[in-house]
Formats: C-alpha cells, sequence, structure tokens
C-alpha cells in the first residue's frame, strides 16, 4: 500500500480509538451513549463496535496490493472476515437504531446501515460470479461505508465551524445547542462527503486512479 494509505490507516485508528476503548471493560456505565436496556443494547453496541473495527482493519488490508498478488487465498480469507464482519455488525446496528430516541439521527443510522449492507452484499455477489473489475469497484464502495464512522467524527469540528458562520458566531441555543445540532447532522454529512469523493473516485479515468 501506498504511504498516504497507512497514513489514512493510522489516522483512523487514532480517531476511532477512543471512541472504543471505553466498551471494551463491558461496563455499561463506561458507554458514551445513554443505555436503556443492560440485556439487549448494551451488548449489541459492543458487539456492533467490535466488528466494525474488526471490518475497518481488514478492509484496509483487503487494498494491499503486494498481498492480494503474491497471497491470494489471504486475500479471500481476510474478505470473508471483513464481509461476516459487517454483516453481523449491520444486523447489530438495526437493534440499536431501535433504541436511538432521535429521528432524524435513527434515520441517517438506517440510511448508512442499508447502504453499508447492500454495497457489501453486492460486492460479495460479484466476486463470486468472478466479476473482480465490479468486485473492486463494489468493495470500493463498501469501505467508504465503513469509513463513514471515522469520517463522521473527522467533520465535527468542520461542522462547528459551519454552524458558527451561519449564525455569525452567535449561540442562539447554547453551547449544548449547538454541539446537539452537530452530532443530529455529523452522519449524514460524512455520508455524503464519502459517497462525493468514491464516485468521483471511480469516475475518473483509470490511469488517473491510484494504485491499490
Amino acid at each position: 500500500m501506498k504511504k498516504s494509505w497507512w497514513i489514512l490507516f493510522l489516522l483512523s485508528v487514532a480517531i476511532m480509538l477512543p471512541f472504543v476503548i471505553p466498551y471494551l471493560s463491558l461496563n455499561p456505565a463506561s458507554s458514551r451513549i445513554v443505555i436503556s436496556s443492560r440485556a439487549l443494547q448494551y451488548p449489541a453496541l459492543v458487539i456492533h463496535i467490535i466488528l466494525a473495527l474488526l471490518a475497518m482493519t481488514t478492509g484496509f488490508l483487503q487494498f494491499h496490493k503486494t498481498l492480494r498478488k503474491n497471497k491470494p487465498s489471504l486475500h479471500v480469507l481476510l474478505g470473508k472476515v471483513y464481509v461476516s464482519s459487517i454483516l453481523l455488525s449491520g444486523g447489530f446496528t438495526l437493534i440499536l437504531i431501535g433504541y436511538e430516541p432521535d429521528y432524524g439521527r435513527a434515520l441517517s443510522f438506517l440510511f448508512l446501515d442499508l447502504l453499508w449492507l447492500f454495497t457489501t452484499v453486492k460486492g460479495f455477489q460479484a466476486a463470486m460470479n468472478k466479476d473482480f473489475e465490479a468486485h473492486k469497484k463494489w468493495m470500493i464502495r463498501s469501505f467508504a461505508m465503513t469509513l463513514t464512522a471515522v469520517s463522521a467524527r473527522a467533520v465535527v469540528p468542520l461542522l462547528i465551524l459551519t454552524y458558527l458562520l451561519l449564525h455569525r458566531f452567535s449561540l442562539p441555543d447554547g453551547r449544548m445547542g449547538m454541539i446537539e445540532e452537530v452530532l443530529d447532522n455529523n452522519i449524514w454529512a460524512a455520508l455524503i462527503l464519502n459517497f462525493i469523493i468514491v464516485e468521483w473516485y471511480l469516475l475518473k479515468p483509470r490511469r488517473e486512479q491510484l494504485s491499490l
């Protein structure tokens, strides 16, 4: 993988780890969101987070050109882990959406989850049909959805700045009101941003695309 790809990998891990670590203790009191069901919601949340992190890690390795060329069997194995992680994590997401009190956020999570599952299944089907060109394109789209969790956190400072600019650097609903507005829209913003980037990349002439 190119140096820039490794930098993106390290940045993604650095952004996600602070959000993942509190859940490794398996203590609901450490949750970053309100837990209303310790019997279903919290276990589903922990499993979803761990599987999503596994999908992100194996996803980065899927684009390792040397690994694909020299160890195709390992590429296939990691691909199965990636797909399985997303299908399971995406399934648990559907449970978690039922506990989201904010309609806008619930809708953004549902839309993202369905796109995540759809693009991954399409990529897997293309591989099974040995249509490797379509497989690559769909898996790039799938990985863009996987990285939406990273982008959603990375765009928060930009959304805060946009909020301040739109309100002429005033806080009509106070600091907490601003934060709530930003967190109600960061998933949509990240999803749209990732979608634009990946489709722009796929529409570029093949000779201009980065070698992954």
